[in-house]
């Protein structure tokens, strides 16, 4: 009886690593969109949607996520997020987080933008979402972001 419990959660846990090592690409996201929340102190918050895009002929259930977001080649804005659901295969969801902005990376982000060119930023947003026990689906994504033009002063 004791062999075959031992037994029993050995086949158990052989199945659920394999589970978790079934994505054979990794999954792509990318920013769909940014609300601003009230911020607490000396700290900026938004809620991201994230668009994830699974490669995969699997489907990807999970249970939370984690992202770091760097702006200009310097830490920006970091979140966690204990969202649930599914992402079908060949499929994509929008999942949003929300995002925490110290004031030491905004004035290091202003100080950039004065010495830097006004046009354009560029972005990395890198993490993983959970996907179990055993399992993490990883992303990392670079890209650039077009900053809005001001107005000509009308003096």
């Amino acid at each position: 009886m004791l062999r075959r419990a031992g037994l029993w959660v050995l086949v158990s846990a052989l199945l659920a690593a394999c589970a978790g090592t079934g994505l054979r690409e990794p999954v792509r996201v990318n920013l769909a969109g940014l609300e601003s929340l009230p911020g607490a102190g000396m700290e900026a918050r938004f809620l991201a949607k994230i668009r994830v895009q699974n490669p995969n002929d699997l489907s990807i259930a999970y249970n939370g996520l984690s992202a770091e977001i760097d702006l200009n080649g310097k830490s920006f804005a970091s979140g966690v997020s204990d969202a649930t659901g599914e992402i079908p295969r060949f499929g994509e969801s929008v999942i949003e987080i929300p995002l925490t902005v110290p004031a030491t990376a905004i004035v290091r982000q202003v100080l950039g933008l004065v010495s830097g060119d006004l046009s354009k930023a560029t972005y990395r947003a890198r993490g993983f979402i959970n996907t179990g026990t055993f399992g993490r689906a990883p992303f990392d994504s670079t890209g650039e972001i077009e900053m809005p033009k001001l107005a000509p002063s009308g003096n």
